[in-house]
């Protein structure tokens, strides 16, 4: 029979004994003295979870809504089409490479306080973004709003996962948060084609600050505090310089690829360097006194499940993002707006499946069923999508695969989440959230990556075999490097279903709410689930 987690199981002893409660309270309030605070009342964690759902969908809309903007905001600042993407790769590398820090600073100052300081700079990064009258501007606005993302995005998880410890209400709320993490870049193509259209490319900057100041006033009413009495923490300066520059390299190798293609020296140079710094980094994460990630976090194998899970399901959702916004508006001719609308379809499934995958098949059957369930969807999903040709029709061809695509998405992200996140000392809870994100992004990266230079090349290859190039031909040779990339597509997630049905253990969330002072743990699964 499998083990439960370890931390699970020391939280589980200590709470057990008079002898225990001691560590009981020191490992459930991460490090902090006095009694393990009580959960809030329920009004107020849903009150919580509100404020933590605007705060993930402000980050996570971000990735995509500024994309809708390019064309609009590269007219009127006049920058060129070689300069275009450094509005996004500003943001992916503060965001990427300092997002374990970020994790790791609420830990230490407190998460109530890092979460409403990322807020406020997030929302002033916007602002200024919105504002900005020269591309300069723009770009060093859009590293302030990664930077204060990576800040933000750990900590709400964080917030979350030491808030609800009731397991059936945890369910739900990570059910809404997943379902959020899953359709949020979605929600950004409808909103920043709408905003775009309709009123400015600026306001797909200034609205973070409205989404802002609703979270922010919600995180002073009603995210808990809890007042550190022990000695602080220290930071891990060395880990902390390592891992950083090693997610910079790591984003910029996969970004130069993107741009420069996999024969450029900095692309390979870059990816290189990320690797040598990885490893000098777990180096000294095994002696460091105070680590920033303590190993026991990743090693664990259901959470190194759940995050190898998110990293792939990462790289398959932004390759779907990608092109089919592509294939909607360059080939059936789509508005911004109207290529939005074409995902809600998406959307909605992604919302119904989480709220199924957490609530009913997630504590029944474990993350080991709905993981591989969700990612064999996908991979139905990008075969369906590599039907598509010039005379496709939005009703017939793209909206079955969105919606296939979605209801996956939905079983993939709340179960990975939830998993990833479960039975977390509360004192790392920052940091084992800030893995999660981490995941994502390096996943998005390197799907975008190599998505991007596999339709590329696919393209090329097709107008060099159907010479003269007209219209129609290059028309068509979109169509093939878009297929070429959702067939990868099928692969990343059939990857996917394979390491998690490999990964996973047979183990699903307890039912029983006795302790409030833990993140959760698992148990195991019961015959009828095996």
């Amino acid at each position: 029979m499998s083990r439960t987690h370890p931390s699970s199981d020391d939280a589980t002893r200590a709470s057990s004994s008079p002898a225990g409660s001691a560590h009981a309270v020191h490992a459930t309030t991460g490090g902090r003295a006095g009694a393990t605070p009580p959960p809030a009342p329920s009004s107020r964690r849903w009150w919580t979870l509100t404020t933590v759902a605007l705060a993930q969908l402000m980050v996570v809309l971000d990735s995509t809504v500024v994309n809708i903007a390019l064309p609009a905001a590269q007219s009127d600042l006049g920058f060129s089409d070689g300069d275009r993407q450094w509005i996004i790769t500003a943001y992916s590398l503060a965001f990427g490479s300092l997002l374990l820090l970020g994790g790791r600073v609420g830990d230490l100052i407190g998460r109530k306080r890092t979460f409403i300081i990322g807020l406020i700079g997030f929302a002033l990064a916007s602002a200024l973004g919105g504002a900005a009258g020269s591309f300069g501007l723009l770009v060093f606005a859009r590293a302030l709003q990664g930077a204060f993302g990576a800040l933000l995005a750990p900590t709400a998880l964080a917030v979350l996962t030491t808030t609800f410890t009731i397991p059936k209400e945890r369910a739900r709320a990570f059910g809404v948060f997943g379902a959020i993490a899953g359709a949020g870049g979605a929600i950004g193509l409808l909103l920043g084609g709408f905003l775009t259209q309709y009123a400015s490319w600026r306001w797909n900057l200034y609205i973070n600050v409205v989404i802002a100041v609703v979270a922010i006033i919600g995180a002073a009413l009603f995210v808990s505090h809890v007042t550190r009495t022990g000695p602080r923490p220290k930071l891990d300066v060395p880990g902390t310089v390592l891992v950083s520059a090693a997610l910079f390299s790591l984003v910029y190798g996969f970004s130069n690829a993107e741009n420069e293609g996999w024969g450029s020296p900095l692309t390979w140079g870059f990816l290189v360097i990320a690797v040598v710094l990885l490893a000098a980094f777990v180096a000294w994460q095994r002696r460091a006194e105070h680590p920033l990630l303590p190993m026991s976090i990743v090693l664990d194998r259901n959470r190194g499940a759940a995050y190898s899970s998110v990293t792939i399901a990462g790289a398959g959702m932004f390759g779907i993002f990608l092109f089919v916004t592509y294939y909607l508006q360059t080939s059936l001719g789509y508005t911004p707006t109207k290529t939005g609308l074409a995902f809600l379809p998406m959307i909605g499934m992604l919302v119904l499946a989480a709220q199924l995958s957490t609530n009913i098949f997630v504590p029944r059957f474990g993350p080991k069923i709905m993981v591989p369930f969700g990612m064999t969807l996908g991979v139905i999903g990008m075969l369906l999508l590599t039907r598509l040709d010039l005379d496709s029709t939005y009703a017939a061809t793209v909206l079955p695969a969105l919606m296939v695509l979605g209801f996956g998405m939905g079983s993939i992200m709340p179960a990975s989440i939830q998993t990833a996140t479960l039975g977390v000392d509360r004192g790392h809870a920052g940091v084992a959230s800030a893995m999660v994100n981490t995941s994502q992004q390096v996943g998005g990266s390197i799907g975008t990556a190599l998505l991007n230079t596999l339709a590329a090349t696919a393209t090329a290859d097709y107008l060099a075999d159907h010479l003269p190039t007209t219209g129609a031909v290059a028309a068509e040779a979109a169509v093939t490097g878009y297929a070429a990339a959702y067939w990868w597509g099928a692969g990343f997630f059939a990857v996917g279903a394979v390491v998690a049905a490999l990964l996973f253990r047979r183990r699903v969330p307890q039912t029983d709410d006795a302790s409030h002072g833990s993140t959760g743990s698992l148990a195991e699964a019961p015959a009828t689930a095996r």
